[in-house]
């Protein structure tokens, strides 16, 4: 039976993912600040180690247990970030498979989630074998390189995020309360300041390295400011014909998934309406 073993394993994700390899039939270990088994020991034991540690910590584990592994092991990481965490990991002699998982440990299940995968330097029947881990749970598996991951995860994540704590900024320097709100929002506006609340609910320090540490967030963040000032100077402005113009040009763009993200939020409503 292979180990798999997960540094930072007693945290929310590794406790998450600690059964899922279980029930595929692997011998799982894991290593955090309190275990007895060490991160070294665990290294040294491991046939797949996997790191679950926060953003700013990874490539510092990935250098801590570099001396200990070797070519016949495979190397993985639960990052948000894929460009830094890789080159770390290629750093060794291990094999070399990112992992990201798109959801957090709260989740009831894998079933309908996905797992983004950046195969570095592993051997395709090896990366087969722990990606049929997840598809064998219901997820859907997204392969892609480093560095279209962090370009995408720059707008999936990092505009996201930034445009979302603009919009709780926004509310707060102007005073209207999220609570005073809520006596006047229908579902769909509790939906999207529920997102706020969301994101605000958890750590500071989940979303910092998203946007401070990924060099392509930078760009997209220009991108959102020189979009905000362009809409802005025509809603002041008051044009109708450029509005619309602004209106028409989005819609284009976004025309092949309207169908679906009305579907979709009209299922969240109604989940709302008649829980």
């Amino acid at each position: 039976m292979k180990t798999v073993g997960i540094i930072g394993g007693t945290g929310a994700m590794g406790g998450l993912f600690a059964p899922v390899f279980s029930r595929a039939g692997f011998d799982v270990e894991i290593s955090g600040r309190t275990t007895p088994l060490s991160n070294r020991d665990l290294a040294m034991d491991s046939d797949i180690v996997i790191i679950s540690v926060p953003i700013r910590e990874t490539v510092k584990v990935i250098e801590e247990i570099a001396p200990f592994l070797s070519a016949d092991q495979v190397l993985c990481d639960f990052t948000s970030l894929k460009v830094k965490p890789i080159a770390a990991m290629l750093g060794t002699p291990a094999q070399v498979l990112g992992l990201h998982p798109m959801f957090g440990p709260g989740v009831a299940s894998l079933a309908g989630q996905t797992v983004i995968a950046t195969p570095a330097r592993c051997a395709s029947p090896v990366c087969t074998e722990i990606l049929d881990v997840f598809r064998n749970e219901g997820a859907r598996v997204t392969i892609t390189t480093p560095e279209e991951h962090d370009r995408i995860m720059a707008v999936i994540q990092g505009l996201m995020h930034f445009s979302t704590l603009v919009v709780a900024e926004t509310m707060r320097s102007a005073g209207v309360s999220p609570v005073e709100m809520q006596r006047f929002t229908s579902p769909v506006y509790r939906i999207e300041t529920g997102i706020v609340g969301r994101i605000l609910g958890q750590e500071a320090d989940l979303y910092g390295p998203i946007l401070q540490e990924n060099p392509e967030v930078g760009r997209i963040v220009s991108s959102f400011v020189q979009a905000s000032e362009r809409l802005a100077e025509i809603v002041t402005g008051g044009d109708t014909g450029k509005f619309d113009a602004f209106f028409a040009a989005n819609r284009e763009f976004f025309l092949p998934v309207i169908p679906e993200s009305t579907d979709v939020t009209d299922r969240l409503i109604a989940s709302l309406v008649n829980p």
